[in-house]
Order: C-alpha cells, then sequence, then structure tokens
C-alpha cells in the first residue's frame, strides 16, 4: 500500500526547530512526508535538515522544479496538510488565500485535511485580526489547534507556545484516520472529565481510585482533532497536555464540581469520563492521624459527595446540551447501566466492565454505549480513541 501522503509546511517561527520531532514522528510511523518551509522558515532551520529527515527534496518556491507543476500537484496529491508552526503572518495569508510561495500555493490547492499549529507571542495570538483569522479557517474546515501556555521567546510567558510535537503528531494521525476533510465538531465547545478524584484524610492520606485519566484524554484529543474546542477537567493525572485542550487541574469532587459547571455554562456537550469520588471523610484532621499502641482507629466517617452528573444533566446549562456519564460496573453491566442511565438522566452513558484486561490505568477499553433513546452500541476491546471516536459519533448525531 502506498503510504500517506503529508505535507508538512514550517513558517518563520523560532519554534520551527519543533517541527523536526514532529517530523521524526510522522516518517517513522509510516508516512511520506514532504517538508514545504517559507524563506523565513530557512533562517532558523536549514533545507538540508528538512531533506535528510524526509528523504524529500525541498523547496520554499513555485520556479524550482517547474515542469513538475510544484504548487499545484503537492497539495493535489496530500492525505493531510499540517503547518507547524503556523505564525501570525501564516494563518493570515491561509485566511484571505494568499499565494506568494510554495506553501501558501499548496494550502490553496489542497482538498484533504488541513491543521494549522499557531505558535506566537501571546499579544500577536489576542490580537482581534489574528482571531478573526483563526475563525475564518475554521469555518472554512480546517483544524486550528489552540496554542499551549508556557514560555515563549526570550523571558515572556503565556499562550502561544507551540503544543508539543507529539501531541500535534496524536492529532495528525486522528485527522488521517478519520479522513474527514470537514471536522464535525468544528464551532463546538465540549467539556471533559478525566482522572481520579482524591479526597483528603489528613497531611498525607487521601481515599482515591485507580483512574489513570487515559480515556478521558483519549476523549479530549479525539475532539480537538475534530475542530471542536475543549476544555478538560482533569483530576490527579501524570499525563501530557493534549494538544489544543484548555486543561484545568483539580483535585477533589467538589473542585471538579465547580471547575464543571463553570465550563459547561457555555458547552454544546459534556462528557464526565472522570472516576468521581462518591464520598469523602466528614472531617479533615489537619495533623497526620497516628497509630496509638492498645487502640483501635476512630470509625472513618464519610458524607456524600455532590453528583455532577446527576446535576448538570437536571439542570442543563443551554438548550440541547448533550451530557455523557460513564459507568464501570463489575456484575450485571448492562442492568445496572440502564437503572443508572435512567437515574441519572443523561443522554448517553458508556459502561464498561472492571475486570482483566478491563482494569484502570490500560491502553484499552471495551464497552456498551447506552442511550436514553434505548439506543446500545457495542464498542469492541481495542484502542481507547476507538471508543473516543464512537462517543463523539453519537455526540455529533444528537447535536446536529
Amino acid at each position: 500500500m502506498d503510504k500517506p501522503k503529508v505535507v508538512l509546511g514550517v513558517s518563520g517561527g523560532i519554534a520551527a526547530y519543533k517541527a523536526c520531532e514532529l517530523l521524526r514522528r510522522l516518517t517513522e510511523s509510516g508516512h511520506d512526508v514532504r517538508v514545504v518551509p517559507t524563506a523565513s522558515a530557512l533562517h532558523f532551520v536549514g533545507a538540508a535538515t528538512w531533506s535528510a529527515l524526509s528523504g524529500n527534496p525541498v523547496s520554499t518556491e513555485v520556479w524550482d522544479a517547474v515542469h513538475e507543476v510544484p504548487h499545484v500537484r503537492i497539495g493535489q496529491h496530500a492525505d493531510l496538510v499540517v503547518v507547524a508552526p503556523a505564525t501570525a503572518d501564516m494563518l493570515a495569508k491561509a485566511a484571505h488565500g494568499l499565494a506568494d510561495d510554495l506553501l501558501t500555493n499548496t494550502l490553496l490547492t489542497a482538498r484533504c485535511p488541513v491543521v494549522f499549529a499557531p505558535a506566537m507571542h501571546t499579544e500577536m495570538w489576542e490580537h482581534p485580526a489574528t482571531q478573526e483569522n483563526v475563525a475564518t479557517l475554521r469555518r472554512r474546515g480546517a483544524v486550528v489547534i489552540e496554542p499551549a501556555v508556557g514560555r515563549l521567546t526570550g523571558v515572556d510567558t503565556g499562550k502561544g507556545r507551540l503544543p508539543d510535537p507529539a501531541e500535534i503528531f496524536e492529532i495528525c494521525r486522528r485527522v488521517l484516520a478519520r479522513g474527514v476533510r470537514e471536522p464535525d465538531l468544528a464551532g463546538r465547545h465540549v467539556v471533559v472529565s478525566a482522572g481520579g478524584t482524591r479526597e483528603p484524610l489528613d497531611p498525607v492520606r487521601f481515599l482515591g481510585n485507580r483512574s489513570s485519566g487515559k480515556q478521558g484524554y483519549a476523549l479530549a484529543r479525539t475532539a480537538a482533532a475534530r475542530g471542536a474546542r475543549v476544555t478538560l477537567v482533569a483530576a490527579n493525572t501524570h499525563l501530557p497536555d493534549p494538544a489544543g485542550v484548555d486543561v484545568v487541574p483539580v483535585g477533589t469532587a467538589v473542585q471538579m464540581r465547580e471547575a464543571v459547571l463553570k465550563a459547561a455554562a457555555d458547552a454544546d456537550a459534556v462528557v464526565m469520563a472522570a472516576a468521581v469520588a462518591d464520598f469523602r471523610p466528614s472531617e479533615y484532621a489537619a495533623g497526620k492521624i497516628k497509630k496509638k499502641d492498645g487502640q483501635e482507629p476512630e470509625p472513618l466517617v464519610l458524607v456524600r459527595n455532590p453528583d455532577i452528573l446527576a446535576e448538570i444533566s437536571a439542570d442543563r446549562a443551554r438548550a440541547g446540551q448533550v451530557i455523557v456519564g460513564f459507568a464501570a460496573e463489575t456484575d450485571d453491566v448492562l442492568a445496572n447501566g440502564r437503572a443508572k442511565l435512567a437515574r441519572k438522566g443523561c443522554d448517553l452513558l458508556v459502561v464498561n466492565e472492571v475486570g482483566e484486561r478491563k482494569t484502570f490505568g490500560s491502553e484499552e477499553n471495551e464497552a456498551v454505549v447506552l442511550g436514553a433513546d434505548g439506543s446500545e452500541t457495542p464498542v469492541p476491546y481495542g484502542p481507547k480513541e476507538a471508543l473516543a471516536e464512537t462517543v463523539w459519533d453519537l455526540v455529533a448525531d444528537r447535536m446536529s
């Protein structure tokens, strides 16, 4: 089979050196990559580097190898075009259809999915002109990843940092796998919860669970690849931030409730994939609880935590908002799932059995997605991103 053809566009920002890592991941995973840098990008990384890493010729000019008509052919034959970094200048040119070099010509002739990974100073990203250009590109079907927050050029810190190349690669891989030019969640805001809450007993102990957050992160990455603006409320995870996702870290169930309610105020969908503690200690010990010789410990008194899923299902922040819950069961999986779906009042409930090969922390999952309309959608054992795709398929159908 032919290798998927990817065009890696590189515009002239200091983050251009990070695109070398993205290129390596694309080539090592079996993609045929043609790097098309701008003339400015070559001030940061030379053509020899791009050619050696990709195994393909590199040019910035439409006048090179004219008989091959590169300004047309490169875009026509691509399965994916990704621009990383995409500077404010490149976003403006792409939004207005300018074609003054090989990369901008390629963007005009491409009929495949296009991904932009912006990188620039915070003030440039926040400028109304840039925001209008981003909105235009998204409206036309491009996936424009939200930049990360962190250290920028010099001493500056803020939003505008190029997302981690490994995370950009994950977005590209998901976009390629779908093979759809128009991202079906474009213009939508979705909220995803992930991880496991922890309820403190004293300064060194807590009640928690084994949730790794991997399923929630897969849902967030997949939604971003499908064009959504994603808020990820993450409880006690140790995973890298997904590219293009706003991550809100929390610790306890009460903190998660506050963050989810705030983010859900303008959300089109909320997916509660986190393992939220049902109970918390009634009292918090200011000092470490110590053993006392000859004495049994005081009984631990628990109180209920807020039921976030039931609350947002009963009092939806906006009309048509789709609510998805998760349920881990050990027996009578579907019966218990149906009962929970009715009790919580959500639109969809992802039910998975906890057991061999199906434990927290695994890279795979198997589930049945139950619908309030009586539907059942089985998802066979496989990568968690496959379950994420199915969930968003069902959510997109209900939002439309």
